[in-house]
């Protein structure tokens, strides 16, 4: 249980050095707690402490504390005789590889991390002052919601945190790491961060429990089943990455973050490249079928293509047919949007286009120029598809493109149909420069269906009409999509040769850094829901 209060009784007659002696086991009893079986409880649970996970976040030795001394004031339901230092919560700043980052840590030894009016308040000052300050926020989130015992005042602690996430967004990267429960409106801030990671069987998100599910729909799921790291990371896209482990997801977090700005008024950081620019990509080569169905992993060409094969996925088990991904090129940062032959042939659905839609806007918020690796045969048919807004929600990516103000390259590696290649990056939408490779078919849609359209009647009433159906087909892929058609129409930049992609690619990066480009003036865009 929480602490009794402590505090020495009031005396007018300590020297300086009784006092410093005082405040130093204040604080040590501010930093380790009284109580230390709690500590082995969270322990035993699989999970480490507050201060544990903020030792693993941050650079040795560089975490500086505000407000540990800080406790509530409410009263009734016995808090009045428990009011522990730090209320639950740890707030303050240091480093993540040199750089400064703002943190603040659910201490579930006290009151199970829930909020309470105090407890809100250190969030929010921690909050105002990494966007004060432009440098990222992380939360490491163990809590069990709003803390019931202090009423509507532990509740309205949210909102204040929900009206600085929506202030922060597109201005400090935010990132949420999920350590264990979060349960109803507390949900809510996570989703409106940047990124969520979550710890497989320690974490738990969801806005009704399961026994509340079992109540209203007679379905019965444990919590893990219903809102579980995986759950979250393959199926309802709520969570980018799910981990083993603590250490491994702080880890990836620290990498993530050395790959972001501090804020959207700076560059990405540069590092200098051991990888050469003009490295050629022979392995490309072989990598790619040349038939436009047979199936390929497009994570062996990102590998390829970027810097000493680094890179960092985001939601690489949600919509898998799209890849999402953070890298260097020559020592700079950039995001990789590319279809996944691998799964669904690659091709844009609802899911897909989300999941890329919201990396695309994240990218342009944080200056992060745009790399996209074409390969869709057009949008996913089906029934379902439509029912459920494939024409809204698959227009979010294309609104997100549009919007982009940031350096825009594009490479169709294999074949771009139909209104699935103007969505990926096209020229048309705004894309500074489109190149492709020489086996690219570019068209409204494949040779095969394209001939039964148009040639349809000549095809039926033909006496041998496979034959014919044959040479209408090779007729179309010859006039229309051969490799070299859209790059007459002045639609791609130019044809490359897959060897020198890498080479290219950093050469128009390097060109567009300094792009500019305005907006039309108004308060914000009205974007597809």
């Amino acid at each position: 249980m929480p602490a009794a209060d402590t505090t020495p009784a009031p005396r007018v007659d300590w020297t300086l050095r009784e006092r410093v002696a005082e405040l130093s086991l204040i604080k040590h009893e501010a930093r380790h707690g009284t109580d230390p079986a709690a500590t082995e409880r969270q322990h035993g649970k699989g999970k480490l402490t507050a201060r544990e996970r903020i030792e693993l976040l941050l650079d040795e030795g560089s975490f500086n504390e505000v407000e540990p001394l800080r406790r509530h004031r409410a009263t009734g339901f016995g808090l009045e005789a428990k009011k522990p230092y730090t209320d639950g919560v740890i707030t303050g700043w240091g480093t993540v590889h040199g750089r400064t980052v703002f943190v603040y840590a659910h201490d579930f030894r006290i009151f199970g991390g829930a909020l309470g009016e105090a407890h809100a308040t250190k969030i929010h000052k921690i909050m105002d002052m990494a966007i004060q300050a432009g440098a990222p926020l992380v939360s490491l989130n163990d809590g069990a919601g709003a803390r019931i015992q202090e009423g509507v005042s532990a509740l309205a602690g949210y909102g204040g945190i929900f009206q600085r996430n929506t202030k922060a967004s597109g201005v400090i990267p935010q990132i949420s790491v999920m350590l264990g429960p979060c349960a109803g409106g507390a949900a809510y801030s996570p989703a409106l961060t940047d990124f969520v990671f979550m710890v497989r069987d320690t974490s738990q998100m969801f806005i009704t429990g399961p026994d509340v599910v079992q109540a209203v729909t007679g379905e019965k799921i444990t919590q893990n089943g219903l809102g579980g790291a995986d759950v979250h990371a393959e199926t309802s896209g709520v969570c980018h990455g799910a981990y083993d482990d603590e250490e491994s997801c702080l880890e990836d977090v620290r990498f993530l973050l050395s790959l972001l700005p501090s804020h959207n008024r700076e560059l990405p950081p540069s590092v200098p490249s051991q990888d050469p620019p003009d490295r050629g990509n022979e392995p490309l080569l072989d990598l790619i079928p040349g038939e436009p169905g047979r199936s390929y992993d497009i994570r062996a060409v990102i590998e390829e293509i970027v810097d000493s094969g680094e890179y960092f996925e985001v939601h690489a088990a949600w919509a898998a047919n799209v890849v999402c991904a953070l890298a260097r090129l020559g020592g700079e940062v950039v995001g990789v949007v590319a279809n996944q032959p691998a799964s669904y042939a690659g091709v844009l659905d609802i899911q897909a286009s989300e999941k890329a839609a919201r990396f695309v806007q994240f990218c342009d918020a944080f200056n992060i120029p745009l790399v996209t690796l074409v390969d869709v045969p057009g949008f996913l048919p089906g029934i379902d598809q439509e029912h459920e807004g494939i024409i809204r929600r698959g227009a979010k990516l294309l609104y997100a493109y549009c919007n982009a103000t940031v350096p825009r390259v594009s490479l169709v590696l294999r074949k771009a149909y139909g209104g699935a290649y103007i969505v990926m990056d096209s020229r048309s939408i705004g894309a500074d420069l489109a190149f492709a490779w020489p086996g690219n078919e570019i068209a409204v849609m494949g040779a095969e269906g394209a001939a039964n359209v148009i040639f349809r009647r000549e095809i039926s009433n033909a006496d041998e009409p496979e034959t014919v159906r044959s040479q209408k087909i090779e007729e179309y892929r010859t006039q229309l999509m051969h490799p070299y058609y859209a790059a007459e129409r002045g639609l791609v930049d130019d044809i490359i040769d897959p060897v020198e992609t890498r080479r290219v690619l950093i050469a128009s990066l390097a060109m567009l850094r300094d792009k500019h480009a305005d907006l039309p003036s108004r308060k914000h865009g009205n974007p597809p829901q």
